[in-house]
C-alpha cells in the first residue's frame, strides 16, 4: 500500500505544478451559483456500489456506479416534481433519498414555505416507498398533516440486512419507534413513546437503551437522561441538565459491554469532555477524552459484526476543531491509514496558533490549514473507503480508496480555480474588554488582487449559538468576496457556540452591545494589521448576522462604509415572542436575547444598507426586514431592498435564484456601498 500511496502523492504534486503555471481565474456568478457537478458520494456497506448526486443546470439526478466498473456509465435516477437534495445507502440494495419543493399552505392565511420528504428506493429507482406507510387520510386536515411531516431514521441497523428503525412524526403515533422491513415495508411498533420524550438512543445491537425526556421541576426546565434497565425493561433516570445553567450531558454511544455508555458533558468545565459511564453503578468514570481548546463531540465505534472485524472497537474521538468535525484516531490501524492517505493526497501541516478564550493560554500546533480529508463511507474491513477532501478555498473533491489504490471520483466545482479564493487561517484578536476572540481570516490572492491592505468585509455568522469552520463555504459568500479581492473576517464573537462555555455565555443579554463590539473590534484589528484599508470596510451577515448588519447601520458612523443584512432580525422582542413559546426555550435562550432592537432606531440609520430577504422564509419572517426598511426609507435613509421569490432561510430553490442573490451582494459592494463601491 505504501508504494501505491507514494506514487499517488507524486501525481498530486505534478497536477498542482501544472495548475500553478497559469494565472488565477476569478469564478463567475454562474459558476458559483451552479449545483456541484457531483456531490454527496455514498458507499454501500458491502463496497460494491457508489451513489452520488449529479448536477446539470437546474437538474439533480442520482448516479449509481459499480465500484469495480467505474469506467461504465452510471445508472441515473431522477425526479419529476420534487428536487433531490441528498442520497445515501441505507442497505446494500436500498437508497435513502431526500426531496424538497415549495409549498403554499392555505389555512386561515397563506404561508409560503418548503416541504421535505424522505423516500427509499432500489438501485435502479424502480420502486419507491415512504419509510412508514401512512394510513389513508380521512380528511383534508389529515392529508395536509401527512404531506408536511417526514419520518426520521433512528438506526440503519448495519448488521441486519433487511430492517431499519424509524421514528414516526405524524398523527396519534407521533414519536413512536417502528422496525421497518425494507423487503415489503411492513412495520412493527417497538416503542410507544410518551409525551415529553425528546429522542431515543440505540446501542450497538440496535436496541433502544437510552432516551431524553423534557420536564419541569421546582428548579426549572430540564432534560433528563434515562437508561432502560436490561433486566426489567423499565426506564430509569440517571441525570438531568437544567437548561438555564447551559449544562450539557448527552448520551453519545455504547460499548460492547451493555453496562458501559459514553457520555458527553460540560458540567463543571469550560469544554465538553467524553466520559465512560457505568450504568449499573450510576457512576461517571475519569475523562476518556478532553481537548484543551475545543469541545469534544462524539465517539467513533466500529458498528459491524463480521469475521476478523473488531466489533465495538473505539476507532477515534471527534472534537469541534477549526474544521468543526475533527478526529483524533485512537486505533493504530486508523492512525496508519490516516498517515498514508494524507501523504497521498498532498495534505501537509503548517504551524497554527491556538488560544483558549477561557484562560487566554496559547499553544502552537501542526495543522493542515489548506485542506484535509474526511472518511464518509467505509466497508467493515476498511478495504474500501469514500473520502472527501476540501479546504476553505478548495471545493470538495471525492476519492475512492479501494484495495490500496486511490482514485479521484469527481471534483464538485471543476471550473472554479481554488487559487482565486484566497487563503484562510484561524486568527485571534483582543476585544476591548480583553476577551480573546477567535476568527477566520481570508486574504485575497495577491497574484490576482495585488498586495494588501485590501477592501474588507466583516462577516458574522448566524445563530448566534453557532460557529464558522475552515471547510469550504457552500453558501459561496466567502468565495465570492475573496475572489472579488476583499479580505473577509468571520469573527467568532461572544455568544458563539463550540469554543467553550465562557465565550458562549459571554454573549448573554448583549445583543447589539458587547456582541456587536466584538465585530467592530475585529474591523479595527484588520486596520491595525494592515489587512484592511481604512474607510473601506463593510459588514455583511445573514440571519443573526443580518441582525448584526442592521445594528451596525444604526451605530455611530465610522467603522463601516456600508452594510448588507440578509434575512436579519430587526425586532428582538417580536422574534422572542414567536419562537420562545415553551419553557425550554424560555429558560435556555430567551434570557440571553436582550439588548438593542435595530428597528427602534431605523430612522437614524447612519450608513448605506442593502437588505435582502426570502419571501418563503419561515425562520426569520420577512416582516422583520419590512419593518426596518419602511422606517429607514420614510426617514430618507439610503436603503436598497430586495425581496427574493422562492427563497426561504436558504438554500436557493433554483440556480437563477442563487445567482440573483449573489449578484445583489456583488453589485452592491462593487458599485453601491455609498455610491462608489467598497
Amino acid at each position: 500500500m505504501r508504494q501505491v500511496l507514494l506514487f499517488l502523492a507524486a501525481c498530486v504534486s505534478l497536477a498542482v505544478m501544472d495548475v500553478e503555471a497559469t494565472a488565477p481565474k476569478r469564478p463567475t456568478i454562474e459558476q458559483l451559483a451552479a449545483y456541484p457537478a457531483f456531490s454527496g458520494f455514498s458507499l454501500s456497506p458491502d463496497g460494491k456500489h457508489i451513489a452520488a448526486l449529479r448536477g446539470v443546470g437546474e437538474d439533480r439526478t442520482i448516479a449509481v456506479w459499480k465500484t469495480d466498473a467505474l469506467d461504465q456509465p452510471p445508472t441515473l435516477i431522477g425526479a419529476e416534481r420534487m428536487k433531490i437534495t441528498g442520497v445515501s445507502f441505507i442497505k446494500n440494495d436500498r437508497l435513502a433519498v431526500n426531496f424538497w419543493q415549495p409549498y403554499d399552505l392555505r389555512m386561515d392565511r397563506l404561508t409560503k414555505t418548503f416541504v421535505s420528504k424522505l423516500m427509499i428506493t432500489d438501485l435502479q429507482g424502480k420502486s419507491w416507498n415512504e419509510p412508514i406507510t401512512q394510513a389513508r387520510a380521512t380528511s383534508r386536515a389529515q392529508e395536509l398533516m401527512q404531506s408536511l411531516t417526514n419520518p426520521t431514521v433512528l438506526d440503519r441497523l448495519p448488521n441486519d440486512p433487511h430492517h431499519i428503525l424509524v421514528v414516526n412524526n405524524v398523527g396519534s403515533n407521533s414519536g413512536d419507534v417502528f422496525r421497518v422491513d425494507l423487503r415489503d415495508f411492513s412495520s412493527e411498533r417497538i416503542q410507544m413513546t410518551e409525551g415529553r420524550v425528546a429522542g431515543y438512543i440505540t446501542d450497538l445491537d440496535g436496541a433502544l437503551r437510552a432516551r431524553l425526556q423534557q420536564n419541569i421541576d421546582s428548579t426549572g426546565a430540564y432534560i433528563a437522561a434515562e437508561f432502560r434497565n436490561i433486566q426489567t425493561g423499565a426506564w430509569e433516570e440517571h441525570f438531568r441538565s437544567y437548561v438555564k445553567d447551559r449544562d450539557r450531558t448527552e448520551i453519545i454511544g455504547f460499548s460492547t459491554d451493555p453496562n458501559i455508555a459514553f457520555i458527553l458533558s460540560n458540567v463543571g468545565e469550560d469544554k465538553s469532555a467524553i466520559y465512560e459511564y457505568d450504568i449499573a453503578a450510576k457512576t461517571r468514570k475519569e475523562a476518556l477524552y478532553q481537548h484543551r481548546v475545543f469541545d469534544a463531540s462524539r465517539v467513533l465505534i466500529n458498528p459491524y459484526r463480521s469475521a476478523g472485524n473488531e466489533f465495538g472497537k473505539l476507532l477515534g474521538i471527534g472534537y469541534r476543531g477549526p474544521r468543526g468535525d475533527e478526529i483524533d484516531w485512537t486505533s493504530s490501524a486508523m492512525r496508519s491509514l490516516d498517515a498514508g492517505l494524507k501523504q497521498a493526497l498532498g495534505i501537509v501541516n503548517n504551524k497554527l496558533n491556538l488560544v483558549d478564550p477561557s484562560s487566554g493560554k496559547s499553544a502552537q500546533i501542526d495543522y493542515p490549514t489548506a485542506k484535509d480529508y474526511r472518511i464518509t463511507g467505509y466497508t467493515p474491513d476498511l478495504s474500501t473507503l469514500i473520502i472527501s477532501v476540501d479546504g476553505a478555498s478548495i471545493p470538495t473533491e471525492y476519492y475512492l480508496f479501494r484495495n490500496g489504490s486511490l482514485t479521484l471520483l469527481a471534483k464538485s466545482y471543476p471550473d472554479i480555480d481554488p487559487r482565486a479564493l484566497g487563503d484562510t487561517n484561524l486568527v485571534y484578536y483582543k476585544a476591548r474588554d480583553g476577551l480573546d476572540i477567535p476568527a477566520f481570516l481570508t486574504k485575497p490572492n495577491e497574484e490576482l488582487c495585488g498586495p494588501g491592505p485590501w477592501p474588507a468585509v466583516v462577516h458574522p455568522h448566524g445563530g448566534p449559538w453557532a460557529r464558522d469552520t475552515m471547510d469550504f463555504d457552500s453558501s459561496m459568500w466567502v468565495p465570492l468576496l475573496a475572489s472579488r479581492c476583499m479580505a473577509v473576517l468571520r469573527p467568532q464573537y461572544r455568544g458563539s457556540d463550540g469554543w467553550g462555555r465562557k465565550l458562549w455565555m459571554a454573549g448573554d443579554a448583549e445583543w447589539g452591545q458587547k456582541m456587536q463590539d466584538d465585530k467592530d473590534d475585529g474591523a479595527k484589528w484588520l486596520i491595525d494589521q494592515k489587512i484592511a484599508q481604512p474607510n473601506r470596510i463593510a459588514i455583511f451577515g445573514f440571519s443573526y448576522g443580518g441582525y448584526a448588519a442592521f445594528d451596525a447601520a444604526i451605530r455611530p458612523a465610522g467603522t463601516y462604509k456600508c452594510a448588507i443584512a440578509g434575512a436579519g432580525v430587526s425586532d428582538i422582542r417580536r422574534i422572542w415572542s414567536r419562537f420562545y413559546t415553551n419553557p425550554f426555550f424560555r429558560q435556555a435562550q430567551a434570557p440571553t436575547v436582550k439588548g438593542v432592537s435595530p428597528v427602534d432606531e431605523a430612522a437614524n440609520t447612519q450608513i448605506p444598507i442593502m437588505v435582502f430577504h426570502g419571501e418563503r422564509d419561515q425562520t426569520v419572517p420577512i416582516e422583520q426586514s419590512d419593518w426596518f426598511v419602511e422606517k429607514a426609507k420614510q426617514a430618507g435613509k439610503p436603503v436598497i431592498y430586495h425581496k427574493i421569490a422562492d427563497y426561504a432561510h436558504g438554500p436557493a430553490w433554483t440556480r437563477k435564484v442563487f445567482a440573483e442573490q449573489l449578484s445583489y451582494i456583488e453589485d452592491y459592494l462593487l458599485k453601491g456601498c455609498g455610491g462608489s463601491g467598497l
